[in-house]
């Protein structure tokens, strides 16, 4: 476990249970950060911050200025200040290219990159020296994943912004990394990740074996956060080396699905 006593973490996109940002604000709190959890629900988020010790911000847009000062705000009010700020929203959007539409574009722009870009403005303005912030990516900004073009552009652009606030940002210290797991069990993959053909499809194309879990996330980012991260301006693959193959294609997944439906009524 990190030594993150005396640390002040942010995590955004925390108000739904159970999610990558409930597990991430569990183990940076369990690892001896103050955390605070920010999102639009309010009921989870107070549920979160009384489970953790942690103080929750509810009624966050990512995409409002307003609601991000008021976060950094709240942090300083709090806390003192922020040392480490997590940006664990996202939207999976799945849609073949040519039916993306320009409102599906500007929605996922507006939380994936836009969003994103102003969560960093806030979060740095407001965190102390030798701090660290952290993006949660994707392994598809760097492989190919069929009918996700929107999703992995604007994941693939925030990882840019991650590198240029590194450059800028590290005169004072402060370390800023994106992470990027690949196929990852949590309640927005739940549809897919109960149906072990569709898992078992993925699996083949990890070399570890297995899909990633919130927690493999979640030990990651206590890593970054800590003092003994000597790492800024990067993509960390925390995906047990999928991006070293594929994911698989629609076809194949379809196919997988197919071949288990008519193997269980055979049975």
């Amino acid at each position: 476990m990190s030594d993150l006593n005396g640390k002040v973490a942010v995590v955004i996109g925390a108000a739904n249970r159970d999610n990558m940002a409930q597990v991430i604000a569990r183990r940076l709190a369990a690892d001896g950060a103050k955390v605070v959890v920010a999102g639009r629900k309010g009921e989870e988020l107070q549920r979160l911050a009384d489970e953790i010790g942690g103080l929750a911000v509810a009624n966050c847009d990512l995409t409002s200025e307003e609601d991000l000062a008021r976060l950094g705000q709240a942090a300083v009010d709090s806390f003192g200040g922020v040392d480490i700020a997590v940006n664990a929203t996202g939207w999976g959007l799945l849609k073949p290219f040519l039916k993306t539409t320009k409102e599906d574009i500007e929605r996922i722009t507006a939380l994936q990159f836009t969003g994103a870009f102003l969560f960093y403005q806030a979060m740095l303005r407001v965190m102390r020296d030798n701090g660290s912030l952290i993006q949660i990516s994707s392994a598809t900004a760097s492989i190919m994943l069929e009918d996700h073009a929107a999703y992995m552009g604007t994941k693939a652009g925030a990882d840019h912004v991650i590198r240029c606030v590194a450059n800028e940002f590290g005169h004072r210290g402060i370390r800023a990394n994106s992470v990027a797991p690949g196929f990852t069990v949590t309640p927005m993959t739940a549809g897919a990740a109960e149906n072990p053909a569709i898992v078992d499809t993925f699996t083949k194309e990890y070399p570890l074996g297995r899909v990633g879990t919130s927690e493999d996330i979640a030990e990651a980012v206590s890593w970054l956060a800590s003092d003994a991260c000597f790492m800024s301006g990067q993509v960390l693959q925390v995906n047990g080396g999928l991006t070293l193959r594929r994911n698989p294609t629609n076809r194949e997944i379809v196919t997988a699905v197919k071949a288990a439906r008519a193997q269980g009524a055979a049975q």
